[in-house]
């Protein structure tokens, strides 16, 4: 996690210096978003199998939802804050400033003290391609960890037919303007929030499995809601308001299925399957993006949004029938 923190932050670095010394190119652009893409992506394996360790696994359903809950804080202050920094000092420096908050996430991971188990030795570690097969396997076999990731898979391939509309749709179709955009986004911001500082409470009230099925029941009839926006401006504004407002049931949903993924891992697996899911999730996220654009121009905006709702509520088929519905608990992992 440190050296991801400083690999991201002199990748931006080089940014604001080849602008200063008037070589900035767009191709160190599209070389730094890849690579700083990359070394994310190994941060975020990382910090997911990192947390059972620092706070035990009972109690990583509470550590789950307050990190939830900071993501939460950051996607509703991101946004406004880094426009200002954009406004006031300009691009290359605002990215500058982005730099040194990565310095200062690397000083605060390598002040945490805890024991951390030891890495395989190098004589028994195994290729990356042997460990993402492996991980794969203990995805499939497991009764609990197989529906989470098909439905993780399926949810983003369809879900990135709304990311990469969702502005056109809203701005072109609807005819909402920029400012009547970034209100309803904002909503969306402040449900996730109070998602994430409901999932303790409504998790220990109705348990793990029910509380993971209902936010996706919920969730999948909410995705309606965009393509059936339309009519007078202020309606279609409403329209998408109220989707965004449902955006509490997501971290009800991941943060639990982060925590049974957690827990039902054993230790030494854990990192394995992190990266699995990444993989599954990570690869299906630009195909979606690029189905989803080529779909808007063949058969519309409004026709392909509806076809992205009904794709997440198909995915939640993965989910019926599994043994989630009657977990309670985050489980135990096998022996």
């Amino acid at each position: 996690m440190v050296w991801a923190d400083l690999g991201r932050a002199g990748l931006l670095a080089s940014i604001p210096a080849a602008w200063l010394l008037g070589g900035l190119r767009f191709e160190q652009l599209l070389l730094v978003a890849a690579l700083v893409g990359v070394l994310t992506v190994l941060f975020g394996v990382a910090y997911q199998s990192f947390v059972p360790e620092l706070v035990g696994r009972r109690r990583i359903l509470a550590a789950n939802s307050r990190l939830a809950t900071v993501d939460a804080l950051a996607e509703i202050t991101t946004p406004g804050l880094a426009g200002l920094l954009v406004q006031a000092v300009g691009a290359p420096m605002a990215i500058l400033l982005d730099a040194l908050t990565f310095v200062a996430s690397a000083v605060s991971v390598a002040l945490v003290r805890t024991q951390e188990r030891a890495p395989a030795p190098k004589a028994e570690a195994a290729g990356v391609r042997r460990e993402l097969l492996e991980g794969l396997r203990v995805v499939g076999r497991s009764r609990l960890l197989r529906p989470i990731a098909a439905y993780a898979a399926t949810r983003e391939f369809f879900g990135n037919f709304i990311g990469v509309l969702y502005a056109l749709f809203a701005l072109r179709d609807l005819g909402l303007d920029p400012v009547l955009l970034g209100i309803t986004i904002g909503v969306g911001g402040v449900s996730n929030l109070a998602g994430a500082a409901a999932v303790g409470p409504v998790t220990r009230r109705f348990g793990v499995g029910p509380t993971m099925l209902g936010a996706v029941a919920v969730g999948s009839l909410s995705s309606f809601l965009i393509p059936l926006a339309g009519g007078p401006v202020l309606l279609g504004f409403a329209f998408l308001c109220a989707a965004q407002a449902f955006d509490a049931i997501h971290p009800l949903y991941d943060v639990n299925a982060l925590s049974v993924r957690q827990t039902a891992t054993p230790d030494h697996l854990l990192g394995r399957v992190n990266a699995t899911m990444q993989v599954l999730e990570g690869a299906l996220a630009p195909v979606g993006a690029l189905v989803g654009g080529l779909l808007g121009d063949m058969i519309g905006t409004r026709e392909t949004l509806f076809v992205a709702a009904f794709g997440i509520a198909a995915s939640a088929l993965w989910l019926l029938g599994s043994p989630l519905a009657a977990l309670r608990e985050a489980p135990a992992p096998p022996a």
